[in-house]
């Protein structure tokens, strides 16, 4: 008896690439035609009518967010005769229960399931198999409904952070309660090393830790050691400041980037989600210690959905603009439009996207990156698409024009790849001024394409050695042992909660891992994985990078998680230590947060000198929503220094630039390495460089390094803990009165929770 019987998929007919390669220039050439006789205000009006059309269209539809499955499942019993077998009722009120759990409605799943389970009564030919999943789907739709009714609706600092302190508890114990004799009963009739028994049994701990009775009231055969619950190093404990700030957002997974966008020296927030009807969020700082939602008042009303940001001033009139990308995930039913949004420089923004050219294709995608590939002091853009069994979506290479549109080059220059691309990142790994491209593909090989200088690209990864991991998801480069090289992580997309309990009992598990390259910057990786304490499996999707301790050398985080309910594992920390391993603090930092981690953001929002955490939260299914959390960091002591570069000849945010700075520690002399963009696949950072200083007594050298020309800006004896700014060009540096404040303590209004039941 199968619960969830596949369907055969529906394939799209696709056009025939040589027949799109013939067709597509003459498409441009009247798509940018047209473009270039709409007016801002056009664009802007045109993109509003087409998402509010999108909404309206896939609401029913998508397989996240619509009810049309649910109501043929509905359909489909109601049809059911009284002579129909039992397992074909069993198997609908089954589906059932899963549809309306992921419509977050846990008491009608619950009472579907429940049909499901005493249906079973006497049904001696079910498998086992089937009874044990009912048994873990009714264990998590009751473990779903305390967590709607505790984490959602009445929620703490403590609430889903692992290991769960008294402040996290269940005030509403009902749904725990409930939960833990469906994973027991699981837990019973299966083998200990069988991945349904190791999903229980991770569940049942967290069920038991909610009720404030772990590790005594676990069972002790099923315990998972308290000691698996502890970091490997000590470290400050972060506290989640976002409610008091207002800027505890409740949507499903979407994207997140802090920056400048106001011009006033102060980092802001914009915030999306996947949400169909989900409105994309600007919140101004105002630099004293609060935010304000400044999305009306920007013009952004109307423009619904994204699941990543990328930031970028692709016009270089001094103002960032913000990419909103849409459809990600959803195949065939995500061909939703991409937002190029221009910032007017007043407080508002205008979507510019038809206006620009980039309005014609739409394709499912969540992941793109802006570079000045081409050297020619303009930002050009490539857009990671999803192609899929059922979509065809090739991969673009969006060549900035310099007069606000762009054109689309990827088949020329040999990138238009036909992959289910869930990362794009730029670096120039080999160091000869041209950035390179690597593209993360799920279930495919990944790609580096080495850019040649001529406008054309070759994939190096199969000779490189980074074609893996082959379920691949973020990804950025980095240097992260400060070499003056750039190395390269991509995180592996594969673990389930049966991976990380067996992992969290000392089980060995084969499950792909993420991946760190070392570059030599001569075109050369090695991979460092596993010697560097990277071999726990993980399952991240938003996720970035940043100096959290200021020692000069960069972290990470991973917010992790999937679609599914019962995939509650915690996001990540690891700890660089001095360019020789990773530590994860996760558990003694307070930022294992269990909920799902999308858009993450390293910025020290403040301004006190050290980095903080933004993340997006929430997963994909209409049920799943969560609230944005805002870490703040508790400070280690150490100095720093942030940069901003201006462009002049280059492109104008700067993004490619390389950063030296030289410090005296101790007496003796050391590099930190630097190259200006917003940090990982999955997150924006600010543009702004923050460079941990550690003991540093001064800041002998700073050295820029603009790859357009290929010249070299060098100050000596910088100011430390300091903000500052050099412009292109220019002998001396700017000093930005810029002054540190305290975040405010209470917000008249926490962000409401709308739950779609």
């Amino acid at each position: 008896m199968d619960l969830e019987p596949k369907d055969a998929p529906l394939r799209n007919v696709g056009i025939s690439q040589p027949l799109m390669s013939y067709v597509l220039p003459f498409l441009f050439a009247i798509s940018a035609s047209h473009a270039a006789s709409l007016s801002q205000e056009e664009s802007h009006q045109k993109m509003v009518a087409l998402l509010a059309e999108v909404r309206a269209q896939n609401l029913d539809e998508n397989p996240y967010q619509g009810e049309g499955q649910l109501r043929q499942l509905e359909d489909q019993l109601q049809a059911l005769t009284d002579a129909a077998p039992v397992q074909d009722r069993i198997r609908l009120h089954f589906r059932l229960g899963i549809a309306e759990l992921f419509l977050g409605r846990e008491r009608r799943a619950i009472d579907h399931l429940t049909a499901a389970k005493e249906m079973l009564t006497g049904q001696h030919s079910v498998p086992a198999q089937v009874v044990n999943e009912i048994h873990f789907r009714l264990g998590l739709a009751w473990l779903r409904l305390g967590e709607t009714q505790n984490c959602v609706l009445n929620p703490s600092a403590d609430h889903c952070i692992l290991p769960i302190r008294p402040g996290g508890f269940h005030t509403l114990p009902e749904g725990s309660r409930q939960a833990i004799p469906y994973f027991q009963a699981v837990l019973d009739n299966t083998a200990a090393e069988e991945r349904l028994h190791l999903s229980a049994r991770w569940l049942l701990n967290i069920a038991y830790m909610t009720l404030g009775q772990y590790p005594e009231g676990v069972p002790p055969a099923h315990r998972i050691p308290p000691a698996a619950f502890e970091s490997q190093a000590a470290f400050p404990h972060w506290v989640n400041v976002a409610p008091a700030l207002g800027l505890d957002t409740f949507s499903l997974s979407g994207g997140a980037v802090a920056d400048d966008f106001d011009g006033d020296g102060y980092l802001d927030f914009f915030v999306s989600t996947s949400d169909l009807a989900g409105q994309l969020r600007f919140f101004r700082n105002g630099g004293d210690g609060t935010f304000a939602d400044r999305t009306d008042e920007a013009n952004l009303n109307g423009l619904l959905g994204g699941l990543n940001l990328v930031q970028a001033d692709y016009d270089n009139d001094g103002h960032l603009d913000l990419l909103v990308l849409r459809g990600a995930w959803f195949g065939e039913h995500g061909q939703h439009p991409n937002s190029l949004l221009r910032n007017a420089g007043d407080g508002t923004f205008f979507d510019a996207t038809f206006a620009a050219g980039l309005g014609q294709d739409h394709y499912p995608t969540q992941t793109a990156a802006w570079a000045d590939y081409d050297l020619d002091g303009d930002l050009d853009l490539y857009i990671g698409n999803e192609t899929t069994d059922t979509f065809v979506a090739p991969g673009q290479l969006l060549q900035n024009q310099g007069d606000g549109t762009f054109a689309d080059v990827a088949p020329a220059a040999g990138v238009d790849q036909y992959a289910h691309a869930k990362a794009v990142v730029w670096g120039d790994y080999d160091g000869d001024r041209w950035p390179d491209l690597y593209v993360s593909n799920l279930g495919q090989p990944n790609r580096l394409y080495h850019n040649q200088g001529d406008g054309t690209f070759a994939d190096v990864a199969p000779t490189l050695g980074v074609v893996s991991p082959r379920a691949s998801f973020p990804a950025w480069f980095w240097d992260f042992d400060n070499d003056g090289h750039l190395d390269l992580f991509v995180a592996a997309y594969s673990a389930t909660i049966a991976d990380i309990a067996a992992a969290h009992l000392g089980h060995s598990v084969s499950v792909e891992k993420a991946r760190l390259y070392r570059g030599d910057g001569r075109g050369g990786f090695a991979d460092v994985s596993q010697d560097l304490h990277l071999a726990q499996p993980t399952k991240p999707m938003g996720a970035n990078f940043g100096d959290l301790d200021h020692d000069g050398f960069l972290d990470f985080y991973l917010g992790t998680g999937d679609t599914d309910y019962a995939e509650l594992m915690p996001n990540v920390l690891y700890w660089n230590q001095a360019g020789q391993r990773f530590v994860d603090v996760t558990f003694a930092s307070g930022l294992g947060h269990l909920q799902k981690g999308h858009g993450v953001v390293f910025a020290d929002v403040d301004h006190d000198g050290d980095v903080d955490i933004f993340e997006q939260m929430g997963g994909a299914y209409r049920g799943d929503g969560f609230a944005d959390v805002l870490y703040e960091n508790p400070g280690f002591g150490h100095g720093w220094l942030a940069i901003e570069v201006v462009g002049v000849e280059s492109n104008r945010s700067g993004i490619g630039t390389q950063l030296r700075v030289d410090v005296v520690e101790g007496g003796q002399r050391r590099s930190l390495y630097r190259w200006v963009g917003s940090g990982g696949s999955f997150g924006g950072n600010p543009l702004r460089q923050y460079v941990g200083l550690g003991s540093a007594e001064r800041v002998a050298q700073l050295v820029v390094f603009w790859p357009k020309s290929g010249k070299e800006q060098v100050f000596n004896e910088v100011p430390s803990n300091a903000i500052i700014r050099i412009t292109e060009g220019r002998e001396q540096l700017e000093i930005l009165a810029l002054p540190a404040f305290k975040f405010a303590v209470e917000h008249p209004k926490r962000a409401e929770r709308h739950l779609h039941k």
